[in-house]
């Protein structure tokens, strides 16, 4: 007996080592040397995070934490500043995933240029139907939208959809518009067929799109897969580690529940179903889907289109098209409808609105049905055009805009055109709208605009473009602080998706959602904003991405 306890003794040693080994530690992860802007209700900064099982369990000063935990993994910051992970409160993530694997036409400055890179496309891809997104016909010399023939004559039979950079407008060739069956002279509510001197031209606007495309066949599963992991790759690479994607189909929920729970996708999203009967028969039968990595509570409701496009409903004429106020996507009827319904069941209604008219329907509507303050968190995305008696809407009834500061950045060039000088000065009021509810979140509108919400945090906050332009800033007035800007991004972006208590703030209790960059953006000059890069990106205090 006293021979195989002798034996067993090297074994039995190196087993209560492991267990001590085990024991000792009590942290997964231990980052000092940082300056962490925590966002919490004090704004504070400290030197060291400390994180546990996915969470963050302790924040404060090195000397102190690394006495008290032993952490499996300690990360030396360099003294490189820490940040709550970036949050986009509204994007198109799924779309934007979809369009890596379609042409590419964003910043082209030309038809030609389109029809080139349309080419080009075609001869790598072969089979099935040609989609591009991104152009913007104010990016051109003429500045006209473009027209089918060039289309038709390169591609007599395989159809062609390239979507405007809004989204709100395509131009399609004869073979799509065959497949769809539309006819030169036909009508759609709430869309535009164009018809010149009794011609299709190609273009259609809002509604009229979806003419073509229910006509596209459905991605395949690998497709779809592909289109979520490479949205994921780039959206770490810039800081984000929660998006909210606007309008999906209540049967993509089961897919990125799958992808997640399989560990394929990692991006935490908060999801908003599409205006459709069957979304809200699943969500109104389901209640709240709820994961750590999913939150499905909310409907994406569209009431007009975009300004570039001229869908935006406006309360008078566009300045550039006489007799022209843009028009609503549906009836008030059906607003209203929809409003009753969501407010009974406790579900969020978040509405694109653009024009002040539809930003007044949608506000009085709201009104009606939220009766004052209260904790629904209704939001009204982009808030770009709101007539200044209709501002005071938002605070009254707790109904929070939803705002992306590069549509200013991108539309100043060309939204005096479309406004007129009188409506400008209060188009893209971020600063005022801020002041309703003294919050409001911060998003991109990707893919119409870059995913990189650093570009967000320098369009609020200096109101230029990328070159500087213009100086002085695009009414600076409207301007963020830069606390505002990162709150907008992260706890108040949190707020938003009711999301507040689990992440947004580099806080005990939350996810260990955070990211490492090599600039303070708190600090640097402003022209430094756009350069600042992204070092490293965690999710679940596991880093997933990595600078090279």
């Amino acid at each position: 007996m006293f021979e195989k306890l002798r034996k067993m003794w090297p074994l039995l040693l190196c087993i209560a080592f492991v267990a001590c080994q085990q024991k000792e530690y009590n942290a997964d992860l231990l980052v000092k040397n940082a300056v962490v802007y925590t966002v919490d209700s004090n704004f504070t900064t400290a030197n060291c995070l400390v994180v546990s099982s996915g969470k963050i369990i302790a924040v404060g000063n090195a000397d102190t934490l690394e006495k008290k935990y032993k952490a499996r993994k300690v990360v030396d910051a360099g003294g490189k500043p820490i940040y709550p992970g970036f949050i986009d409160a509204h994007a198109h993530f799924y779309e934007y995933g979809m369009s890596l694997q379609e042409v590419h036409l964003e910043g082209t400055q030309s038809w030609k240029e389109i029809t080139d890179s349309v080419q080009s496309f075609a001869k790598r891809n072969t089979e099935g139907w040609i989609i591009g997104r991104g152009w913007d016909q104010n990016d051109w010399k003429d500045k006209q939208f473009p027209n089918k023939a060039k289309l038709d004559s390169l591609f007599p039979v395989r159809p062609v959809m390239l979507s405007r950079v809004d989204g709100h407008a395509i131009v399609v060739n004869q073979a799509a518009l065959n497949i769809a069956g539309i006819k030169p002279g036909q009508t759609i509510a709430g869309g535009q067929i164009e018809t010149i001197n009794g011609k299709l031209t190609g273009i259609l606007v809002d509604n009229a799109m979806k003419l073509v495309e229910h006509k596209i066949p459905a991605p395949t599963d690998a497709m779809v897969e592909e289109a979520f992991t490479d949205a994921q790759r780039n959206c770490f690479g810039v800081g984000l580690t929660t998006v909210d994607d606007c309008g999906l189909p209540y049967t993509m929920v089961s897919t990125i529940a799958q992808l997640q729970h399989k560990g394929a996708l990692k991006m935490r999203m908060y999801v908003m179903l599409s205006d459709n009967p069957e979304n809200y028969e699943y969500l109104f039968k389901r209640g709240v889907f709820k994961t750590p990595g999913l939150d499905v509570r909310a409907f994406k409701v569209y009431a007009d289109g975009a300004l570039g496009s001229r869908g935006a409903a406006l309360l008078k004429p566009y300045a550039d098209k006489a007799g022209w106020s843009g028009s609503l996507l549906n009836t008030p009827k059906h607003y209203e409808e929809i409003a009753t319904k969501l407010a009974a069941k406790g579900f969020q209604m978040c509405t694109h609105a653009i024009g002040d008219s539809a930003n007044r329907l949608m506000l009085h509507i709201y009104a009606k049905a939220l009766k004052g303050k209260n904790n629904l968190r209704w939001r009204i995305e982009h808030a770009q055009i709101v007539a200044p008696e209709d501002v005071k809407l938002f605070g009254e009834n707790s109904i929070i805009p939803s705002v992306q500061p590069t549509h200013a950045t991108s539309d100043m060039y060309w939204a005096g055109q479309r406004l007129g000088s009188g409506r400008l000065k209060t188009a893209y009021a971020y600063k005022t709208l801020l002041k309703q509810n003294s919050w409001m979140p911060l998003g991109t509108d990707f893919p119409v605009e870059n995913i990189n919400p650093l570009y967000t945090f320098y369009a609020a906050t200096e109101r230029m473009d990328l070159k500087g332009f213009p100086a002085g800033g695009f009414q600076k007035d409207n301007a963020l602080s830069r606390q505002e800007a990162l709150k907008g991004m992260t706890i108040w972006a949190a707020k938003a998706n009711f999301e507040e208590k689990e992440k947004g703030s580099i806080e005990p209790g939350k996810y260990a959602d955070f990211v490492i960059l090599d600039q303070d953006i708190m600090k640097v000059g402003g022209a430094q904003l756009p350069k600042v890069k992204v070092m490293k990106t965690y999710v679940n205090g596991e880093k997933v991405y990595e600078k090279k």
